[in-house]
Protein backbone atom coordinates (compact mmCIF):
# COMPACT_ATOMS: atom_id res chain seq x y z
CA UNK A 1 0.00 0.00 0.00
CA UNK A 2 1.24 3.28 -1.20
CA UNK A 3 1.30 6.27 1.62
CA UNK A 4 0.54 9.40 -0.32
CA UNK A 5 2.44 12.32 0.15
CA UNK A 6 1.22 14.96 2.65
CA UNK A 7 2.01 17.72 0.08
CA UNK A 8 -1.07 18.67 -1.97
CA UNK A 9 0.91 18.30 -5.51
CA UNK A 10 -0.67 21.76 -7.15
CA UNK A 11 -0.22 22.24 -11.26
CA UNK A 12 -1.01 25.45 -11.83
CA UNK A 13 -3.88 26.09 -14.09
CA UNK A 14 -3.30 28.24 -17.16
CA UNK A 15 -6.65 30.55 -17.38
CA UNK A 16 -7.61 31.21 -21.13
CA UNK A 17 -11.30 32.56 -20.51
CA UNK A 18 -10.53 35.83 -18.32
CA UNK A 19 -7.61 36.72 -20.77
CA UNK A 20 -9.80 36.33 -23.89
CA UNK A 21 -12.55 38.95 -21.45
CA UNK A 22 -9.75 41.24 -21.23
CA UNK A 23 -8.44 40.84 -24.77
CA UNK A 24 -11.92 41.53 -25.98
CA UNK A 25 -12.44 44.79 -23.42
CA UNK A 26 -9.34 46.24 -24.90
CA UNK A 27 -10.58 45.73 -28.43
CA UNK A 28 -13.93 47.42 -27.74
CA UNK A 29 -12.47 49.90 -25.87
CA UNK A 30 -9.97 50.74 -29.13
CA UNK A 31 -12.61 50.85 -31.53
CA UNK A 32 -15.11 53.09 -29.33
CA UNK A 33 -12.16 55.99 -28.55
CA UNK A 34 -11.07 55.86 -32.10
CA UNK A 35 -14.66 56.44 -33.38
CA UNK A 36 -14.90 59.80 -31.51
CA UNK A 37 -11.91 60.84 -32.75
CA UNK A 38 -13.60 61.03 -36.58
CA UNK A 39 -15.47 64.08 -35.92
CA UNK A 40 -12.35 66.00 -34.39
CA UNK A 41 -10.65 66.03 -37.83
CA UNK A 42 -12.92 69.38 -38.97
CA UNK A 43 -13.01 72.53 -37.75
CA UNK A 44 -15.26 73.81 -34.69
CA UNK A 45 -18.25 75.59 -36.45
CA UNK A 46 -21.76 76.56 -34.22
CA UNK A 47 -23.53 74.50 -36.91
CA UNK A 48 -27.70 75.10 -37.12
CA UNK A 49 -29.60 72.40 -35.53
CA UNK A 50 -32.38 70.11 -37.09
CA UNK A 51 -34.04 67.69 -36.26
CA UNK A 52 -33.94 65.12 -39.24
CA UNK A 53 -30.12 65.32 -39.35
CA UNK A 54 -28.44 62.21 -39.89
CA UNK A 55 -24.64 60.20 -39.34
CA UNK A 56 -22.49 60.16 -42.33
CA UNK A 57 -20.12 57.75 -42.26
CA UNK A 58 -18.37 57.58 -45.59
CA UNK A 59 -14.99 59.31 -46.21
CA UNK A 60 -15.59 63.16 -47.03
CA UNK A 61 -14.30 66.57 -47.93
CA UNK A 62 -15.08 68.94 -45.42
CA UNK A 63 -15.97 72.65 -47.27
CA UNK A 64 -16.33 74.91 -43.90
CA UNK A 65 -17.41 78.27 -43.64
CA UNK A 66 -16.70 79.59 -40.28
CA UNK A 67 -18.34 83.16 -38.30
CA UNK A 68 -16.24 85.23 -40.50
CA UNK A 69 -16.80 84.57 -43.78
CA UNK A 70 -13.77 82.45 -43.70
CA UNK A 71 -13.82 79.01 -46.19
CA UNK A 72 -11.73 75.72 -45.73
CA UNK A 73 -11.22 72.78 -47.65
CA UNK A 74 -10.37 70.41 -44.89
CA UNK A 75 -8.16 72.26 -42.91
CA UNK A 76 -6.39 74.31 -45.71
CA UNK A 77 -7.87 77.86 -45.34
CA UNK A 78 -8.60 79.10 -49.18
CA UNK A 79 -9.84 81.94 -50.96
CA UNK A 80 -13.17 81.87 -53.07
CA UNK A 81 -11.13 82.84 -56.11
CA UNK A 82 -8.93 79.67 -55.84
CA UNK A 83 -11.84 77.45 -54.33
CA UNK A 84 -12.88 76.56 -58.05
CA UNK A 85 -9.45 75.42 -58.92
CA UNK A 86 -9.08 73.43 -55.42
CA UNK A 87 -12.01 71.68 -55.51
CA UNK A 88 -11.49 70.57 -59.13
CA UNK A 89 -7.73 68.83 -57.80
CA UNK A 90 -9.36 67.57 -55.04
CA UNK A 91 -12.34 65.96 -58.10
CA UNK A 92 -9.33 64.44 -60.06
CA UNK A 93 -8.28 62.18 -57.09
CA UNK A 94 -12.11 61.41 -56.29
CA UNK A 95 -14.49 61.79 -58.80
CA UNK A 96 -16.71 60.44 -56.26
CA UNK A 97 -15.95 62.46 -53.43
CA UNK A 98 -18.61 63.37 -51.23
CA UNK A 99 -18.94 67.28 -50.20
CA UNK A 100 -19.91 68.38 -46.61
CA UNK A 101 -20.88 71.46 -46.35
CA UNK A 102 -20.54 73.12 -43.07
CA UNK A 103 -21.17 76.56 -42.06
CA UNK A 104 -21.43 78.43 -38.87
CA UNK A 105 -25.21 79.28 -38.30
CA UNK A 106 -24.72 82.84 -38.74
CA UNK A 107 -23.42 82.88 -41.75
CA UNK A 108 -25.82 85.01 -44.41
CA UNK A 109 -27.44 82.18 -46.81
CA UNK A 110 -26.16 84.30 -50.23
CA UNK A 111 -22.79 82.91 -48.63
CA UNK A 112 -23.79 79.37 -48.31
CA UNK A 113 -25.31 79.70 -51.71
CA UNK A 114 -22.28 81.04 -53.27
CA UNK A 115 -20.09 77.93 -51.84
CA UNK A 116 -22.65 75.48 -52.85
CA UNK A 117 -22.90 77.42 -56.34
CA UNK A 118 -18.86 77.11 -56.60
CA UNK A 119 -18.89 73.44 -55.77
CA UNK A 120 -21.52 72.40 -58.79
CA UNK A 121 -19.97 74.49 -61.25
CA UNK A 122 -16.37 72.80 -60.53
CA UNK A 123 -17.97 69.13 -60.84
CA UNK A 124 -19.25 68.19 -57.79
CA UNK A 125 -22.06 65.60 -57.87
CA UNK A 126 -22.11 64.75 -54.05
CA UNK A 127 -23.24 67.58 -51.33
CA UNK A 128 -24.29 67.24 -47.91
CA UNK A 129 -24.58 70.17 -46.01
CA UNK A 130 -23.96 69.54 -42.15
CA UNK A 131 -26.51 70.19 -39.01
CA UNK A 132 -26.51 69.04 -35.62
CA UNK A 133 -29.16 66.99 -33.96
CA UNK A 134 -31.89 68.74 -32.31
CA UNK A 135 -32.16 67.60 -28.87
CA UNK A 136 -36.06 66.29 -28.01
Amino acid sequence: MKLRNLRIERHPKFMIIPMIDIIFFLLVFFMMSSLSMVQQATLPVALPQSSAAQKDSNKHIAVTITDNGSIFLDQEEISADLMDKRIRMALADKPDATFVLRAHKEIPYGVVIAVMDVLKKAGARHLSVAAELRGS
